[in-house]
């Protein structure tokens, strides 16, 4: 069997191709809204960056301005961070790629917390990795239960998205990161804290990174978020050692993310625009935010319960007596509206009532008529 086979694709990218009709609403991406793309502020940051002549090939580790702009907003976040703890990635998909590639061999265990990211499963399954999950609450991942994993199976790396988590939107509580980061530097335990929401925070204080409480942690960010996911421009910052390792993986896989990109984000950051932008990005995402949670008591069915994140992009479903969302998605897609089964997010046995709603792509009014089309498929 080859390694593609044992994947599979996307269900999320295979649920685009169907919603790309206009009259679909669809609730079904974790897209940033497109309207609220920075056009002109990063078109003057492609501008100054041609001109400067960025065009010709780069350090495999990154553009030096780059770095030290993502490391000066990783410290003001808490994570104490230089330029050289830093590679940029294309994407934050490619920095988790590295991190894998680097780590794992076939047959190596990867611990996970049930549900989570999709893409990631497909990392660790097309590296030939068994994930064994681990169950967590509204707080997160259990560290008890993630205790008796590491003493059972004894895994190489730990994948968590720790801050308003892809599916659930739940957030790793300060006590729980501090237990984590202690089981890994007792253990020996590499984890990999993927972070691409923690800037869009609606409500309630920032916590630090995971990666603040050992070195044991590998920290990935990305720009798709809070700039624009077109660019794919990640990062990933770990101790140097490890990141030896991962610039001659990435070397192998492109040389280099693109040079006249990266120029840009420099250019963008410097010119401190990235702070305004993500001001409104909250404002506008709370709204939205907070019209999906308000509808939901009217759409869903009498014993559903929901997932109420403080930021992020998603809102976690679970429906009663045992129904199938994948067999409900038709019936939605009939009334020209989409959401994700969550099926595709557990690594061993699904929950298949549960479903991902993503409030960031749509209007309040698109939002509202979206949960009344759900309600009819529904009921």
């Amino acid at each position: 069997m080859s390694k593609t086979n044992r994947v599979g694709s996307s269900p999320v990218r295979d649920l685009l191709a169907l919603t790309a009709r206009p009259e679909v609403i669809s609730f079904a991406g974790g897209l940033p809204a497109p309207e609220l793309f920075d056009v002109e502020a990063l078109r003057t940051a492609f501008d100054q960056a041609l001109s400067r002549r960025t065009l010709q090939y780069a350090p495999t580790e990154g553009d030096p301005d780059l770095r030290a702009r993502v490391a000066e907003r990783l410290t003001d976040r808490g994570l104490p961070t230089g330029a050289e703890d830093l590679v940029v990635t294309t994407g934050s998909q490619q920095a988790l790629t590295l991190a894998v590639t680097a780590l794992l061999e076939p047959g190596s265990v990867v611990a996970v917390e049930e549900p989570t990211y999709l893409a990631a499963l497909q990392a660790f399954r097309l590296a030939g990795a068994r994930v064994v999950p681990v169950p967590g609450d509204n707080h997160g991942i259990d560290p008890d239960a993630l205790a008796e994993v590491v003493k059972r199976e004894r895994p190489t790396m730990l994948y968590l998205v720790p801050t308003f988590a892809n599916p659930t939107g739940r957030t790793l509580t300060a006590d729980r990161r501090a237990r984590v980061a202690a089981l890994a530097d007792r253990h020996g335990l590499w984890v990999v804290e993927d972070d691409p929401y923690s800037e869009l925070r609606y409500r309630g204080n920032p916590l630090p990174p995971l990666a603040a409480h050992s070195e044991r942690v590998l920290h990935v960010g990305s720009f798709s978020k809070i700039g624009a996911p077109g660019l794919r421009l990640g990062w990933l910052r770990g101790p140097a050692e490890l990141l030896r390792s991962l610039v001659i993986v990435k070397q192998a896989a492109d040389l280099h993310t693109s040079t006249i990109d990266q120029a840009a984000a420099a250019v963008y950051l410097g010119a401190g625009d990235i702070g305004r932008h993500i001001a409104g990005l909250r404002a506008a995402y709370r709204e939205r935010r907070d019209a999906m949670i308000r509808a939901l008591p009217s759409t869903l069915p009498p014993g559903a319960s929901w997932s109420d994140p403080d930021g992020g992009m998603f809102v976690w479903v679970e429906l009663p007596d045992g129904v199938d969302t994948g067999e409900l998605l038709p019936k939605a897609l009939a009334q020209d509206v989409a959401f994700v089964p969550g099926a595709p997010f557990y690594a061993t046995t699904p929950n298949p009532s549960t479903m991902r709603l993503s409030f960031t792509t749509n209007t309040v009014p698109q939002i509202e008529e979206g949960m009344r089309r759900l309600a009819t498929a529904f009921h």
